[in-house]
């Protein structure tokens, strides 16, 4: 590899990806190292989230994604002797342009961003494993092993997005606390005797759990979902498939719920333990943790792949800043230091809110105690009637798609998020996401997050503004103008898509203070 590394990048699945391309729009020379050879299947996560898709699409991988996806997902739900249909797609969210959860391999995503990030001339080095990282004054050194021998190298940053059983983590000498679930996941792709329902996913509920299956199938058509209690040690590491489970059990699973077909053919299966937990920090010095790495949630609300994107979306920017602030030299650390430490400020708390979230969905999913399996098997049934009533009130359903997907997540107590004065009424707050709006910028009414998508940060004059001197802001920030909303105010946003800087006046000074913060302070802009 040629030139300087800035960032290391621990680990190829979907997290790393979206970090190394991040961190690479922003500035960044990056090097990504897989251990394993060749990419994991078959996929583990199945579902991308509307939050997660708007982090993803100044990265200009959206339309490959949506293309792969079913983005009008239909699920029944039995309910004992009643079946209840739902739709996931077209949601009441007009403050996004994703309304919809969205299926799709893991294995999908995965090839999508490594496609986006060989565009840009970086390969994933598979069968490279890192040995040991030290952070140091001058750089963290990492020990390098491939099929060509050992290397050392140093940079600036290593980003640990290698899992639960984490090299960087356990280098940085984080721990994390939580524990293991006492029930495991059983995953297996099938073929059934006869289709259960109308091609979309099919969720039971039952006195043992819930079993879900998804037409998602990387061997055979169906991907089967369920919980069990858990086997004992079986020598898989958490979150990572363990061994086969019998054709006469997944058929027995089946069974168990009430479904009428029989598995025709079973290409594969496997028992995957479970856990739950949070590193106590998510930075050491010049070591990062995110995704797997740095949390482990339940499947419930399918957070675990969207968690990690959303890590990255977070960080990479960062981290490309803090490298290119001195024209293209590492950022000094003083400086550097409040953007990077906001990372563990700004997504450790997010995820503590998410752990309680899975857990307690997973309690009522998977807990096989006597209170959520009478819930399941008793109280579910007889409340089905009411079901439809509630999917029918759109905003009510549109309210529980925001928490899932993080859009209500708000940063406002970030040391990145500042309020000048005088203050900026009728908007986001700093900290807040930016949600998406019909605006005019002096020709015809475009979509907000449209014109936004690209890299970088990006100034929002209001129509009677003063204009911004070129000296305000450097290169990567581009300046825009609403016709469409009266004031004399300006906001910052990130390129993550959180606000970041608000005053109800043109306040040169306290803009190019936020935008120092950041590293994003130099000598021009370019203008839209």
């Amino acid at each position: 590899m040629t030139g300087a590394v800035d960032v290391l990048v621990v680990g190829a699945g979907p997290t790393g990806l979206t970090l190394a391309l991040q961190a690479r729009d922003h500035g960044a020379h990056v090097r990504v190292v897989e251990r394993r050879p060749e990419a994991f299947r078959p996929s583990r996560a199945l579902i991308l989230h509307p939050r997660t898709l708007e982090g993803l699409r100044p990265l200009g991988v959206t339309d490959p994604l949506l293309g792969l996806a079913d983005t009008a997902p239909t699920a029944r739900l039995h309910l004992g002797p009643r079946v209840v249909r739902a739709g996931l797609g077209d949601l009441a969210l007009p403050d996004t342009a994703f309304p919809h959860l969205s299926l799709i391999r893991q294995a999908d995503v995965e090839r999508v961003l490594a496609t986006a990030l060989a565009d840009r001339g970086v390969e994933v080095e598979r069968g490279t494993e890192l040995l040991a990282v030290r952070d140091g004054r001058h750089g963290a050194d990492a020990v390098l092993r491939s099929g060509a021998g050992t290397e050392v190298i140093r940079c600036p940053y290593v980003a640990g997005c290698d899992g639960p059983v984490s090299t960087v983590r356990a280098c940085a000498g984080i721990g994390w606390h939580g524990r293991p679930y006492t029930v495991e996941a059983v995953l297996a792709d099938i073929d059934l005797s006869r289709a259960p329902g109308c091609g979309g996913a099919e969720a039971f509920a039952g006195r043992r759990g819930l079993l879900l299956l998804f037409p998602l199938g990387e061997r055979a058509a169906w991907r089967l979902l369920t919980t069990r209690a858990s086997g004992g040690a079986h020598g898989a590491a958490f979150g990572q498939p363990g061994p086969a489970v019998p054709r006469a059990e997944l058929q027995r699973l089946l069974s168990d719920v009430g479904l009428d077909a029989t598995i025709e053919r079973l290409a594969w299966s496997a028992r995957v333990p479970l856990q739950y937990r949070l590193a106590r920090r998510l930075r050491r010095g010049r070591l990062f943790l995110l995704g797997d790495a740095a949390h482990n949630y339940s499947p419930a609300t399918g957070q675990g792949m969207n968690a990690g994107i959303q890590d990255a979306v977070n960080l990479g920017w960062k981290l490309g800043f803090a490298v290119r602030a001195c024209d293209g030299e590492p950022a000094d650390e003083l400086g550097a230091e409040v953007l990077l430490d906001s990372y563990d400020r700004e997504r450790r708390p997010v995820a503590h809110r998410r752990l309680l979230l899975t857990h307690a969905a997973f309690w009522a999913e998977a807990s096989t105690g006597r209170i959520p399996s009478w819930l399941r098997a008793v109280a579910a049934p007889f409340g089905a009637p009411a079901v439809p009533v509630l999917l029918d009130r759109r905003r009510l359903v549109a309210e529980g798609i925001r928490v899932i997907s993080q859009l209500r997540v708000s940063y406002r107590h970030s040391p990145l998020s500042v309020e000048g004065t005088p203050r900026l009424r009728g908007a986001p707050r700093p900290g807040d996401r930016l949600p998406d709006a019909t605006v005019s910028a002096g020709g015809p009414s475009q979509r907000l997050h449209h014109l936004l998508a690209r890299p970088g940060v990006h100034l929002l004059l209001q129509r009677d503004a003063d204009p911004l001197p070129d000296a305000t802001s450097g290169p990567g920030v581009d300046v825009l103008r609403l016709m469409n909303s009266p004031g004399q105010g300006l906001m910052a946003v990130r390129p993550d898509g959180h606000v970041g800087f608000t005053c109800g006046a043109t306040d040169e000074a306290g803009l190019n203070g936020w935008l120092a913060l950041i590293g994003a302070a130099a000598s021009s802009a370019s203008r839209l």
